[in-house]
Formats: C-alpha cells, sequence, structure tokens
C-alpha cells in the first residue's frame, strides 16, 4: 500500500507571496483555493471527504500523514472535498488491518493536488499571525510570481455562497437502528455521514434533504424536529437557509444546528457573523459547557462564528437566547440555546469522526428535547 509513486517538484504560493518549494503528492496539476490548517494527529481520511472543506487547501499540522492507509469506511461523504492537500512527511508505507489502499493513491485518483516535504511548522505560524489567505499549488508553473498572480485572481472564502455546490441532489433516508423512535429532516449544506448514524443509534430515522428545500418538503416528511448540518463558505450568503429556520421556529418544531448549521440559526435570531483570523480546525479544542459546567475536548472545523454577547440573555424576535458553550481558546461563541422556542446549537462536530466523542451528548439532548415536546404537545 505505499504512497510513494514517482512525485515531481511542487510549489505552494500563498497570496501575499509566501512560497514554499516540495515534491508532488496525489496528483499532478495544479489547484487554488483557501490556506487553512488543522492539527488534528488522525483522522486524516475522514477531514478529506468532509465537505465543510470544500474550496480549501488543508495543511497537516502534524507531520506524519498516511500510515494508516484508506478504507472503504471511514469517509465521511461520497468522495474527497479539499480543494488542495499539505503535508510534511507523507508514509512511505500505509499499514492497517482495515486499509485497502495508499492515501497518495487515494489523492491521485480523486484528482487532488497535493505538496509534500514543505515546512509545515512554518506555513502554519505564517497562517496564524497573517490570517487565512488564497493559495495556489502547482507542479506545471514553478514560478512563485507567475503563481501568486493566478492566486491573487481567485474568489475568496469570504463572500462565498457553497452549500448548493455541495448539497445532495435529491432527498435519501438514513434508517433508525433498532426500534424507530423519532423522525428528523436534515437540511444538507455539506453534512457528513457521522450525523445520521449518531441519530440512527439513538432511534432516528433521519430524511437528508436538499439545501434548497422549503418549509413543506421538510413537513411532508412529517418530521419530529429538524437539523441544520455543517457546511461550508460564508453563512452571511445563506439566506435562503436563514429563511427556513425562522420559519421551523415560528412553528416550534425542535431544531439543533451544527458548526455552519449553528451560524444559520445565529442569523434567524438576530445576530451577525464574521470571519475568524485563521479559523479552528483540529479535535482538541476546550469548549466550556455553560449548562453543566463542564469543558469538553471538541472537534472544530469552522471559518466563521456568530458574534453575540456572552453574558446576558438576549431578547430577539423568538424570546430570550443565551451562549450555552464558549471556546476556552478565545471565547469565541460555540453554541446557541432559545429560552422560548425548542432551539439550540453548536458551532463544533459532536458528530466528530475519529474523535473527540466528549460532545457526543448533544445528540442525546436534541433526542430529549424531542422527547419533552411529544411529553408537552
Amino acid at each position: 500500500m505505499s504512497s510513494a509513486a514517482k512525485r515531481q517538484s511542487a510549489i505552494l504560493v500563498l497570496e501575499d507571496g509566501r512560497s514554499f518549494r516540495g515534491e508532488s503528492y496525489g496528483a499532478a496539476g495544479e489547484t487554488f483555493g483557501e490556506a487553512v490548517f488543522t492539527t488534528g494527529m488522525t483522522g486524516y481520511q475522514e477531514t478529506l471527504t468532509d465537505p465543510s472543506f470544500h474550496r480549501q487547501v488543508v495543511v497537516q499540522t502534524a507531520p506524519h500523514i498516511g500510515n494508516t492507509g484508506v478504507n472503504g469506511e471511514d469517509d465521511e461523504s461520497s468522495k474527497i472535498w479539499v480543494a488542495g492537500y499539505v503535508v510534511r512527511d507523507p508514509a512511505r508505507i500505509g499499514s492497517n488491518w482495515r486499509a485497502t489502499g495508499g492515501l497518495g493513491e487515494r489523492l491521485a485518483a480523486e484528482g487532488v493536488v497535493g505538496i509534500s516535504g514543505i515546512d509545515t511548522r512554518a506555513l502554519t505560524r505564517h497562517l496564524r499571525e497573517r490570517g487565512a489567505m488564497r493559495v495556489g499549488i502547482s507542479t506545471v508553473d514553478l514560478d512563485p510570481a507567475s503563481v501568486q498572480a493566478r492566486v491573487r485572481a481567485q474568489p475568496e472564502m469570504l463572500g462565498a455562497d457553497l452549500s448548493a455546490e455541495v448539497t445532495t441532489a435529491k432527498p435519501y433516508t438514513v434508517q433508525a437502528e433498532g426500534e424507530h423512535r423519532y423522525t428528523v429532516a436534515a437540511v444538507d449544506l455539506g453534512i457528513k455521514a457521522n450525523v445520521a448514524r449518531r441519530l440512527a443509534a439513538r432511534g432516528v430515522t433521519t430524511h437528508i434533504m436538499p439545501a434548497t428545500s422549503s418549509l413543506a418538503e421538510l413537513l411532508a416528511v412529517s418530521p419530529d424536529a429538524v437539523f441544520f448540518s455543517p457546511g461550508p463558505g460564508d453563512p452571511a450568503t445563506a439566506d435562503h437557509p436563514v429563511a427556513l429556520a425562522r420559519e421551523v421556529m415560528n412553528r416550534k418544531v425542535p431544531l439543533f444546528g451544527i458548526c455552519f448549521g449553528s451560524q444559520i440559526l445565529g442569523r434567524a435570531l438576530g445576530f451577525d457573523t464574521y470571519k475568524l483570523g485563521y479559523g479552528h480546525r483540529g479535535i482538541n479544542q476546550p469548549v466550556l459547557d455553560r449548562t453543566t459546567g463542564k469543558v469538553e475536548v471538541t472537534s472544530h472545523n469552522h471559518g466563521f462564528a456568530v458574534q453575540a454577547p456572552l453574558n446576558t440573555v438576549i431578547d430577539t424576535d423568538f424570546g430570550g437566547v443565551e451562549v450555552s458553550h464558549v471556546c476556552l481558546n478565545d471565547n469565541v461563541v460555540e453554541g446557541l440555546r432559545a429560552l422560548e422556542v425548542p432551539a439550540f446549537t453548536v458551532q463544533y462536530h459532536p458528530e466528530a469522526a475519529a474523535g473527540t466523542h466528549d460532545a457526543d451528548y448533544l445528540f442525546d439532548r436534541f433526542v430529549e428535547l424531542v422527547e419533552g415536546r411529544k411529553t408537552n404537545a
């Protein structure tokens, strides 16, 4: 399962002109996107297949990537979504009893242009200091000035409306495991497969619906609750999902949103969103759950966040709302809870695979919200 296919010279060029030379990893060619870094030391296959990374060039801060190869079970979607991939030391041989191939070959097969052998620590420090920015990787043009000119012609992530590019083309259903208890309509803004798996384990049948779905189409599956999924892009562009979330809350149907879905609910409640300097991406972010007082180690993948006051109940069109979770690294809002309608969100990933699993209880909280509505109906 070797990933050591013949490699060409390659160059990575940031929009501010900083460049790194290395070797190709995956497909040869040229690619562009937003340069972001993720600190996870495991779960690279889940990262690559997460639709939230659409149009982003992912830098792995962990130096050794590809050690366990790839398999047919851990994908979060039907394809690799990253625009490009940056690693320091790709494994020469991937070895794991579940592996069915090598990471380098998988990247090449799906046409993902990457670069290896560069100082990813220096690149990460640069992005931390200067912020996420546009980037290009090329094996066909090794002139930094020439590549930089094309990088600067690329669209920025700020203002990017991307959910329509990653959503399902038609509805599909993931059945509950064991006895069916509840039905959820999930708005697919870039959903990961593990969301429906976590719900199925709790007896929930999930209908995954296109991002363009109307309230009538959601209600047609007779949902006990609605879910707004993670996804890529700038939430400030997502006017249709925001309007849909408001309609759901007007009906007082239980609602749960994760990541991009959390930003959608934030906008629906009247809050602004903003772009973080370099975002949160990794599986070791400390978050305080203000409901329990517990600190969770959580998985993140977001470059935008909700702007809301941390220490007060905020009056909105739907009653009082409070910040339920906060990141302990930088006080970024990581969750919202409505007090008068059955709606809550988190900005991070309780469905995270390969982990962490500290926040898996939030799916129980979602089911309890549905049970509470049923009991009081």
